[in-house]
This record gives structure tokens, C-alpha cells and sequence, in this order.
């Protein structure tokens, strides 16, 4: 008798084209987003249609499976996990499928990022600017869903000013347009719909004055107070929703004109309380964005390669915190002019010289990167004590950003701990994170005593406890202690009328868990990482008493899943990623994949299991993880560390000891040349080389050369006379790919030696 499981799989597998995948290992690289949870789905479909995507969810319907819909999985507070069918639009859904210039609106399918949404509308002077940190690997549906803000807000807003329409299926398999309400296209089952939120609205008008904060950064529960008219726009009561009112088959967008000139003001302060107090004055010189950057961010941007020339070049002295103020528009003259007042600005405020003017795009663009690192940079701190998300978007009026921050930071010592602070200073919404070990029972007892205080104080200050990043996991909870038990209720009234079984990514925003159940944590109370004798030294990870004999996994614990290496804007990380566009293919889907196999959560062999083995084949060891990871996962290292674990029980193919052993042999093989070349040119020698080497047929080898660089061509070439103490000498090393299949390099590389003067070497 089949499971539920298999019937699931089965049904699957017939009716779409896409991956179906349920086994553990895609399991487990599923489990886990940015945020500290983690809940094994039940399967992950990744459809290669949009058909693709409404069959499996017809079939989840059905059998009463619940549904959660997935764009990049970077996530910070568990929307994107749970106990569900995972639908991943980001291989295939990720098209723009209508421009209209004139208009400046775009319909996008969900899975396409922001990043490649812009560089298709550059060329028509448009961009989507809601300019999230993390623009390179989020998707536009799952920034619909987060009801994202970004840098840019103080402008144009957030997603739910910036999306004009949503085209979503309902968990019945029903179709619905949400549009302005006036549009009568729109449908029967979206009419009713309509009506149930705009009679909510009524019935709790006086509620929502009463309780809904009055910042812009406010994204807990259902944007119920947007529907105040006739001509409310239903798309908004889906933006902000993290799938769970529909799945969203394309959103259009309100699109901006690109601004043409830029300029930056790296202002630096003597405390953090300055930053914070002071930042109300700058917003008066109506800058399109003030971003914070505190003391911890800048010491550990120093200590990351990728980071430390652009801080160097722009920050003086050591200040406790600086603001990235930003202005931009179509002349350059103006905004050179507002950089100017800025400057005479913090000199009329007691702080004369304290802007770091910069007038260069390149420069400008390099200190966004680091800003827009924030996050990832904070989680590179080594040891078990990491900055946890759980209150880290709280917003508040800005006459209050400076006592709230210090008196938040009075909290963190009264816990024995501290936080980090960056981000959105201009629209009071920082990110705050106190570092905490989520490893320990400690740990999450401090989560829950700092998540109470914090609450109390944002209820104090009229602000939202939920500023940008969504409620999820972690802060759903948290809506009826700020929106009180008539609107936590009409939310569920919400819920259940766009989706009365409950499918629709469950335990988000209304019937939520506590936030602290370790149950759901990534390391539960039982996550163990036994010790394994290592071939490589992990020891700089053992960072803490606790850490002690496991640098390894300790190392493998570095990703936060921030999936900053699905990236395509620029860089290395990561090509095989880039080709495939597969999780297992990712470095964050290695590392998990390490991880799990580490504590054993996927079976006691599976570190050298073959599908581990699988996992890590197409990992080329270019070590762009090395130097654009901001947490700094070394996959090529953890690639050659799972290697020698995986061929210590396992031997090694022909295949590969012929490629290991190939200096041994190669001075033999290049003297027979002409029979070794064979290979390429006679039909049938390829397959039968496949099938008996492992080398694939349809690749050609490298060609031997007869004519191999040998070590007397440095003597024989040179113009050898008495040696003297202005010798310059140089060792030419020649490897054996060069030696024996590209000689031509070496011999170039040895004549231009030699024209500089030197005296060359080259070793046997």
C-alpha cells in the first residue's frame, strides 16, 4: 500500500515536466532559509511552466497537502520553510513577459531577480526601485510577498506602493486577477473577496486609526488598512502576504525613470547616539536614502578582501557610526550642491568636517556593495555567538531613533550580550541583531526575555514591530500584542476566506508557533556534530570551548543560507550554480548538505555517501566562495576535506588516478605523441575510453606534443656569462599542463624573463 508520500510523488511525476524531488538530501537543502529555522518540506517541485506550477498545486489541493511557494529562500524569519510541498520559481519562472515603456509597468513571472530585472530595463532608462540589499539573488515575487522596502524608500516607497497588480491562483485551483477594485474584469470570486476585506475595514476602522503604527516601515499581518475607498487596489492585501492567501503567477510592477547623477556624503560621528539623533536633520535635505553603518559593521568589513580597500578609501579615523547619505536626480549640479549643504549642515550641528564627499560612481557603487553586505558581513563573526534576527526591523518615528536604540542597547547588556546596528536610519527602521548562541538552551531563552522588552518598547514609541523584513516564523507571534486581538482576528477572517482548507504556507502570519520552539531552530536541542579526524586544519573555526575538535563543522556552520552565491551580477560565485541553477549546485546547497550529513541528519554514511559525492562533483574549486562569501564558506577547501573523508572508505577510479598520477607518466606519453593523440581522431576510441576510463566521449583530451618544453631550453637559450652580485634571478616553474600540452607558453614566458634581464631557472 502506497503512502501518502509516494501517492504525492506519483501524481507528480505524471502530470508535469518539472524536477519532483523528495529524496533527503534535496529535502534537507530545502529545509533551511536566512532565518535561524529549520522544517524538513515534504517534497520540492520545480515547475518548468507556469501549468507546471498550477497542476502541482492542483494535486496538493487535492490531497490536502500544504502548498509554500519559494523564490531565492533568503528569507530571514522562516517564511520560506515549513512542512509543505515547496513550489522554487527561480529556475524557470524568471521571465518578463510584458514592458510597456510609455506607462512604465512591467507584468514579471515571480522567480525573476530584481538584478536581471533591471539590467533588461536599463536600456530603457527604467529600473524597479525598490533596491533591497539583497537586489542580486531576490525574487520579485518573493519581494511581493516580504512587502520589501530597501535603501530607497525615503522615495519611492515599498512593494506594496510599487506593485499595481497581482495575478495569483487561490489554494482551489481558481485563477484570480487582483487589480484596482473598479476593474470588473477582475471576476466574480475576486469580487467576493473584495467585499469581505473592505466590510473588515469598515467594522475595524476605528481599530486600525487606533492601532495600525504610523510609519512607513510597518509590514505585520495584512495591509487591511490600505482599504480605505473604491478604489483600493487588491493587489495590496496580497503584497506582504508570504503566500499564504495564493500563489502568485505574475505581479506588475510600477517601474521608475533612472536618475542620471548621484552623489554620496559618508558622514562619521563620535558616538552611535549622534548617528541616530541627528539623522532627522538630514532628512530635511530630502535625500533619496540615509543608510547606517555602526562601528562592528566596519571593523569586520576591515577584515573581509572583498571589502577592505573601499573602507579604507573612505572612512577617517574611527568613528562609532557613519551615515550613508545619498541624493540623486536628473542634473548633476543640484545634487553636488546638496552635498555641499550637507557637509555645512553637520558643521552647523557641532561636527565640522565630517562628510566624506564622493563624487565618483565607481566609488560610490563599491560603498553600496559593502552596505548592501550588512547582513552577511555581520554573520561573519566566528564561534558559536552569532547576531540573531528576530528583532531586527523594528521601526520607529525618527524624534525617537535615538532613545530607542540606546535604551535597546541597555537591554542587550542587561542580557549579558550586545548588538549590531545598520541600515535605514532615515525611515527609523535599523537592523538590529544581539549576538546570541542559538546552539544553547541560553540562547533562546535570551531571544525570548530580549523579543518581550523590545516589544514593549516599540509599543511605546507607536512603532511597528515589523518594519521590512515580514513576520514568518519568528515575529508572527508578535501581531496581536502591537495590532491587538480585533485585528490578529480579522486577519484570520482574511485567511480563511481566501483559503478555507488552510494549505497555503500554514503557521504564518495567523496560527503561529512561538518563535523560540527549539524544535524548530536549525540546531535543535539534539544537534551533535561528532568529531572526525580531519586532512586538512580546521582549527581557526574552534573559536570557544564548545567548538573545540570540531573546526570543520564549525567552518560548514559559517553559511547562513544567505544564498549571496546565487548571485549573477558580477564575480565568480558560483559558476557551476550559474550553469545549472540547481540548489544542490550552490554553494549554500553544499554547505547544507554538509551540515546535515555532519550531524547525521541525513543517515550515518552519508558524508561519504554517493549522493554527498554527487553534491559536490561540479564544485570546480575556483574559490570565488573564498573571496565573495561575506560569511566566508571555503567550499574548495571543504571539497578537498570531503574528498579525503570520502576515498578513506571509498577507492578511487581509474579516472581519477590517472589525472592524479599524470606528472608520473606524462614525460613517457609525450615522446609517443602521435599514438597518444590517437584518442581524438579514431571513431569508437572515445566511447570505449568512456566506458573503460571515465573520460566523457564527447569531450576531446588535451593534445601531446613531441615537441614538450624540456629544462635545458633556460641554458641553452641564455647568454650565460660570470656571475656578479647584481645577478637577478628567477625560477620558471614548469607545470605539467604546460609542459607537455602548451609549451608555447612556457617558451613566451622564458624569452620575456630573459629580455628583462633575469637569469632563469627552471627545477627538474
Amino acid at each position: 500500500m502506497p503512502t501518502e508520500s509516494q501517492i504525492l510523488q506519483q501524481r507528480l511525476r505524471g502530470a508535469i515536466r518539472g524536477e519532483v524531488l523528495f529524496d533527503a538530501f534535496s529535502r534537507g537543502r530545502y529545509s533551511t532559509d536566512a532565518s535561524i529555522y529549520q522544517i524538513e518540506p515534504l517534497g520540492i517541485v520545480v515547475p518548468k511552466t507556469s501549468d507546471d506550477a498550477l497542476a502541482a498545486l492542483e494535486i496538493a489541493a487535492e490531497l490536502g497537502v500544504p502548498i509554500l511557494p519559494r523564490g531565492a529562500g533568503t528569507s530571514q524569519c522562516g517564511q520560506t520553510v515549513g512542512s509543505a510541498l515547496v513550489i522554487d520559481n527561480s529556475k524557470h519562472l524568471a521571465r518578463m513577459l510584458e514592458l510597456d515603456v510609455d506607462a512604465r509597468t512591467a507584468w514579471v513571472e515571480p522567480g525573476i531577480v530584481l538584478d536581471e530585472l533591471n539590467r533588461e530595463l536599463k536600456p530603457h532608462g527604467l529600473w524597479f526601485p525598490v533596491d533591497v540589499s539583497t537586489s542580486a539573488q531576490a525574487t520579485i515575487g518573493g519581494m511581493t510577498a516580504n512587502n520589501s522596502c530597501g535603501a530607497r524608500s525615503l522615495r519611492y516607497g515599498n512593494m506594496v506602493h510599487n506593485v499595481l497588480g497581482v495575478e495569483a491562483w487561490l489554494s482551489s485551483g481558481e485563477i484570480a486577477l487582483f487589480a484596482a477594485a473598479e476593474n470588473a474584469a477582475n471576476g466574480k470570486r475576486v469580487a467576493e473577496l473584495t467585499a469581505t476585506v473592505r466590510g473588515l475595514y469598515e467594522r475595524e476602522r476605528e481599530e486600525i486609526a487606533h492601532r495600525v503604527p504610523q510609519v512607513q516601515r510597518r509590514v505585520a499581518g495584512y495591509n487591511l488598512d490600505m482599504a480605505t475607498s473604491d478604489t483600493f487596489n487588491m493587489a495590496q492585501i496580497l503584497v506582504g502576504s508570504e503566500g499564504t492567501l495564493g500563489y502568485f503567477r505574475k505581479v506588475e510592477l510600477k517601474l521608475a525613470t533612472l536618475p542620471t547623477h548621484k552623489t554620496l556624503g559618508v558622514v562619521h560621528f563620535p558616538t552611535f547616539y549622534q548617528a541616530m539623533d541627528l539623522t532627522r536633520h538630514i532628512v530635511g535635505l530630502e535625500p533619496a536614502a540615509i543608510e547606517l553603518v555602526d562601528r562592528t559593521m566596519i571593523d569586520l568589513s576591515r577584515e573581509i578582501a572583498a571589502f577592505r580597500a573601499t573602507v579604507d578609501k573612505v572612512i577617517r579615523g574611527e568613528p562609532e557610526a557613519i551615515l550613508l547619505v545619498e541624493f540623486a536626480g536628473d542634473e548633476r549640479g543640484p545634487q553636488i550642491e546638496k552635498l555641499g549643504r550637507l557637509a555645512e549642515l553637520m558643521g552647523d550641528l557641532g561636527l565640522p568636517g565630517s562628510v566624506v564627499a564622493i563624487e565618483d560612481s565607481a566609488l560610490q557603487r563599491d560603498v553600496w556593495e559593502v552596505r548592501k553586505a550588512g547582513l552577511n558581513i555581520m554573520m561573519s563573526m566566528k564561534g558559536d555567538g552569532k547576531p540573531v534576527s528576530f528583532i531586527e526591523d523594528c521601526a520607529v518615528p525618527l524624534e525617537h531613533l535615538a532613545d530607542y536604540t540606546d535604551r535597546l542597547t541597555q537591554v542587550f547588556e542587561k542580557h549579558g550580550t550586545r548588538g549590531t546596528f545598520y541600515a535605514h536610519a532615515s525611515v527609523g527602521c535599523l537592523h538590529v541583531r544581539p549576538v546570541l548562541n542559538m546552539r544553547s538552551p541560553e540562547g533562546a531563552r535570551k531571544m525570548r526575555a530580549i523579543a518581550e522588552e523590545a516589544c514593549a518598547l516599540v509599543q511605546q514609541y507607536k512603532g511597528s514591530y515589523s518594519g521590512e523584513h515580514g513576520d514568518g516564523l519568528v515575529r508572527s507571534e508578535w501581531i496581536e500584542p502591537i495590532y491587538g486581538p480585533r485585528l490578529a482576528a480579522a486577519f484570520t477572517e482574511i485567511k480563511r476566506a481566501f483559503d478555507p482548507k488552510g494549505l497555503m504556507n500554514p503557521g504564518k502570519i495567523v496560527a503561529a508557533s512561538k518563535m523560540d520552539d527549539r524544535q524548530l531552530f536549525r540546531f535543535k536541542p539534539e544537534y551533535r556534530t561528532p568529531p572526525i579526524d580531519t586532512g586538512l586544519d580546521w582549527s581557526e573555526h574552534e573559536v570557544g570551548a564548545e567548538n573545540r575538535g570540531r573546526g570543520f563543522a564549525a567552518a560548514v556552520e559559517m553559511c547562513n543560507n544567505n544564498g549571496h552565491c546565487r548571485k549573477f551580477d558580477a564575480g565568480t560565485m558560483c559558476p557551476s550554480y550559474r550553469v545549472t541553477r540547481d540548489e544542490r549546485d550552490v554553494t549554500r546547497g553544499r554547505a547544507n548538505s554538509l551540515r546535515l550529513a555532519l550531524s547525521g541528519q541525513l543517515g550515518p554514511e552519508a558524508l561519504v555517501s554517493s549522493d554527498m559525492h554527487a553534491t559536490m562533483a561540479l564544485c570546480v574549486a575556483c574559490k570565488g566562495c573564498k573571496r565573495e562569501c561575506p560569511t566566508g564558506v571555503d567550499m574548495a577547501a571543504m571539497k578537498t576535506e570531503f574528498l579525503y573523508q570520502y576515498h578513506r572508505v571509498r577507492p578511487r577510479s581509474l579516472r581519477e588516478k590517472l589525472v592524479a598520477h599524470l606528472p608520473r607518466y606524462a614525460g613517457t606519453l609525450a615522446r609517443l605523441a602521435p599514438l597518444a593523440n590517437l584518442r581524438n581522431r579514431l571513431p569508437g576510441l572515445p566511447a570505449l575510453g568512456e566506458a573503460l576510463l571515465g573520460f566523457a566521449a564527447r569531450r576531446s583530451l588535451p593534445k601531446w606534443r613531441r615537441d614538450f618544453f624540456r629544462e635545458r631550453e633556460a641554458l641553452d637559450s641564455a647568454e650565460l656569462g660570470p656571475r656578479n652580485a647584481d645577478d637577478r634571478e628567477v625560477v620558471l616553474l614548469a607545470d605539467t599542463f604546460n609542459r607537455y600540452f602548451e609549451p608555447e607558453n612556457l617558451r613566451a614566458a622564458l624569452r620575456v624573463l630573459q629580455a628583462g634581464g633575469y637569469r632563469v631557472s627552471v627545477p627538474d
